[in-house]
């Protein structure tokens, strides 16, 4: 069948030269590519863990080497939020860098290695707090575990802008990989954020743009990013920083051709069909369902379940429940301590199945 005989609508994906997908979802996709794993309902896992960003993946890591039942639920891709960075610089190890996929590709390897099993495309839909904890999944499946580690991360903040929904993936972009790279040759780009994925991305396509505009709205980086992007980004004569300054529009026909932005009270229209919003993130604990405590901005609070004498510091409310990474109240938001806190919550999750099993243990009748 020739290619221009097809009427579908797109996407249409050819598979193995023989199996024709038309607009897949993520699950028949992740189902067709064989990149999920099926699991019997009926088992009761170690330890079932939401989400793959790094601290999900860390959790998996030495969760699964050292023997635990593991299960990772990731609703997208591995790599959540990290994976999208076009270089992180600052990590152990990688004095030239590494990019986020090509370390989160790396890290599910590894978990997989030692014997974690992945569900790609699955999404937490509730959660039932009663023991053994069932999760329930957006395809109506569940899981049933005796530890659940939280490590959802956070979705792409988005501004309040009109034609915003319009003009995403139509100019529009939450990530600076090489591929939106490409789209920016012999353009200027606009780069919203002061953090420091912000503060990569701008870098980064600041060797592929024409000229890189830089707006936050601030008075300075020193408070929300790494000293050496700040040096890197003053000090590039491609990049131009523009301090207290806001997006108030987005101009353009079926894709983005301009942006408007407000600077001390002044309006500028700036010719530019990419602009990236690297503006923070809000947690994906809506799913939880009032299950487990969240901070007044709906982040995880840890630091509660005592264990014998003395508290975990991802423990949440419910014992057996743990939060780490992004997506727990007052963590340090970067990849290295997302990387630490799920290595380190496996030793609490031991613990609780200690505590559980000698629990158990006294309530069996002799």
């Amino acid at each position: 069948m020739l290619w221009s005989h097809w009427t579908e609508a797109p996407p249409v994906l050819l598979i193995g030269g023989e199996s024709i997908l038309r607009c897949p979802s993520n699950v028949e996709l992740a189902n067709a590519l064989g990149i999920t794993e099926e699991l019997d309902p009926h088992s009761i896992h170690d330890i079932v863990v939401v989400g793959a960003g790094p601290a999900g993946l860390a959790t998996a890591v030495y969760a699964a080497s050292e023997g635990l039942d593991t299960v990772v639920v990731e609703a997208l891709a591995p790599g959540g939020q990290a994976g999208t960075s076009s270089r992180i610089e600052n990590y152990l190890g990688f004095p030239t860098g590494v990019s986020g996929q090509m370390l989160a590709n790396r890290a599910q390897i590894q978990a997989q290695k030692f014997g974690a099993r992945l569900l790609i495309a699955r999404s937490a839909r509730s959660l039932e707090c009663q023991m053994p904890f069932r999760l329930n999944l957006d395809d109506g499946t569940f899981l049933s575990t005796r530890s659940i580690v939280i490590a959802a991360g956070a979705r792409y903040r988005r501004l309040k802008l009109p034609d915003l929904e319009r003009f995403e993936g139509q100019g529009v972009h939450y990530a600076a990989t090489s591929l939106e790279a490409r789209l920016c040759a012999g353009n200027d780009a606009i780069v919203v954020g002061g953090g420091n994925s912000a503060g990569q991305a701008a870098v980064f396509l600041s060797s592929k743009a024409n000229h890189v505009h830089m707006l936050v709205r601030g008075d300075s980086l020193a408070a929300t990013m790494s000293d050496y992007l700040v040096r890197r980004i003053v000090n590039s004569s491609r990049i131009t920083l523009h301090l207290r300054t806001q997006v108030t529009g987005l101009i353009g026909r079926k894709y983005l051709e301009a942006v408007r932005w407000r600077k001390n009270g002044d309006e500028t229209v700036h010719p530019a069909p990419n602009l990236f919003l690297m503006i923070g993130a809000e947690p994906n604990t809506d799913w939880l369902n009032g299950c487990v405590a969240l901070d007044p901005k709906g982040f995880l609070a840890t630091g509660q379940t005592a264990m014998g004498n003395r508290l975990t510091p991802y423990g949440t409310n419910i014992p057996g429940i743990f939060a780490v990474g992004d997506v727990r109240a007052g963590s340090v938001k970067r990849v290295a301590a997302s990387v630490g806190e799920g290595s380190a919550v496996v030793h609490s999750v031991h613990g609780w199945l200690g505590e559980l099993a000698t629990r158990e243990g006294q309530e069996r009748p002799t």
